[in-house]
């Protein structure tokens, strides 16, 4: 692994360390990659028992995509291609053949509340905060998958809610939603805990638990089972999210027009 993504084994449990704290973990493709490689092998190797997934300090767990793997996006068809590169990711990452642990600290928006979605169990420092603000950042969109996993979490009123008013959900309503399981008080205690509810469920019986991630994982498929590419297109095509990107990188709020 490169030393953006850090992994290790501790006994029968693997830690995935997001790591790049200087940009609250925004992930590059490369890790987006290097994490679905280490679910997959898990799965081929048997390696591991369980899995952890984290980011490096308390800031974040993941502040989504690095803005940077946008730069050479020229119209909507980047944007499908993007999309669908994000799920066969998410996707790989849903699909790990041991239970999948998310231990939330700080931030954790777009592409960072994507990889918590798919993990099995998610734990929360009280600094965590969850959302997908893209409607007031880059103006692009989500894909089915995604929109069809956070409505089976939060329901289809709480997605729109998140995304319309671009408000991001603190640690202790992400739990009375039922995002989050527990709601620890810092980053210490979050990963003792995270440590301790992935060894309660590597010791339990895998195949009961492999069956129940992938009936499950089926159930969810189906209702996800609609192309919304000319959506994916109209948002990633639009000037919009061309004004986005270059005032995300100015530093300056964008000026919508809606085209």
């Amino acid at each position: 692994m490169t030393g953006e993504l850090l992994y290790e084994k501790r006994g029968e449990i693997g830690w995935v360390t997001l790591n790049r704290p200087q940009a609250r973990n925004a992930l590059t493709f490369a890790m987006y990659e290097g994490l679905a490689e280490i679910c997959t092998r898990i799965g081929q190797t048997g390696e591991a028992k369980a899995l952890v997934v984290t980011g490096a300090g308390d800031k974040a767990f993941a502040a989504g995509t690095d803005i940077a793997q946008f730069k050479s996006f020229e119209g909507g068809e980047d944007g499908i291609g993007y999309e669908r590169k994000m799920d066969r990711i998410l996707d790989a990452i849903e699909r790990c053949a041991v239970p999948t642990v998310a231990a939330i600290a700080g931030f954790c928006t777009g592409g960072g509340a994507a990889i918590a979605a798919v993990c099995d169990l998610r734990l929360a420092a009280a600094s965590a905060q969850f959302g997908f603000p893209i409607s007031r950042t880059l103006g692009n969109c989500l894909s089915m998958s995604n929109y069809a996993r956070l409505a089976a979490l939060i329901g289809p009123q709480r997605v729109k809610e998140m995304i319309f008013l671009a408000k991001l959900m603190d640690a202790p309503s992400a739990l009375a939603v039922g995002l989050v399981s527990e709601v620890l008080p810092d980053a210490a205690s979050l990963h003792a805990r995270a440590e301790e509810v992935a060894r309660t469920v590597a010791g339990h019986a895998p195949l009961t638990l492999q069956v129940t991630k992938e009936a499950l994982r089926r159930l969810q498929a189906r209702i996800a089972d609609e192309s919304i590419d000319d959506l994916i297109r109209l948002a990633y095509g639009s000037a919009d999210f061309r004004e986005g990107m270059a005032a995300f990188l100015e530093k300056r709020a964008p000026k919508w027009t809606g085209a």
